[in-house]
């Protein structure tokens, strides 16, 4: 009786591990002046695993799909601090390499004027975040 349970709550314990949906591939390209790749997959991940992205997951799996993400800019000689942030959506190849073959992608702009790198920062943020939700957005419209 006593391995029964012991085996019921080992089944337990792996029913999560094994019903997480396979995590995407994803490649960063980013200045790391404005953007950590360890943020940027953060942002990415947490974009992707939103619950109503469940349908992405469905159509493009992440055993034939993969992200690459960039942000990039800086400050101009006026103090300007210009963004640019792109995902893209691409394909995997055989070996489960990213192919630069974007399916689809979205692009993001942005320019604050006397803003510190603090803001910048934040800036480059804000617009990965929005060019992710735009981009899973746009894959799952009808």
């Amino acid at each position: 009786m006593r391995n029964r349970i012991a085996q019921l709550a080992l089944l337990l314990l792996a029913a999560p591990a094994a019903a997480a949906p396979d995590p995407y591939v994803a490649f960063d390209h980013s200045s790391e002046a404005l953007m950590s790749k360890a943020e940027a997959a953060r942002i990415l991940k947490a974009q992707v695993d939103d619950s109503q992205r469940a349908r992405v997951r469905k159509l493009y799996p992440a055993s034939k799909w993969g992200f690459v993400t960039q942000v990039e800019g800086g400050f101009t000689p006026d103090k300007i601090c210009v963004v640019t942030a792109r995902v893209m959506m691409v394909p995997r190849s055989m070996g489960g390499r990213l192919v630069f073959a974007p399916k689809e992608s979205a692009t993001t702009f942005a320019a604050q004027p006397g803003a510190s790198v603090e803001q910048c920062r934040a800036v480059a943020s804000d617009k990965l975040t929005e060019a992710a939700r735009a981009l899973l957005t746009s894959l799952i419209a009808p």
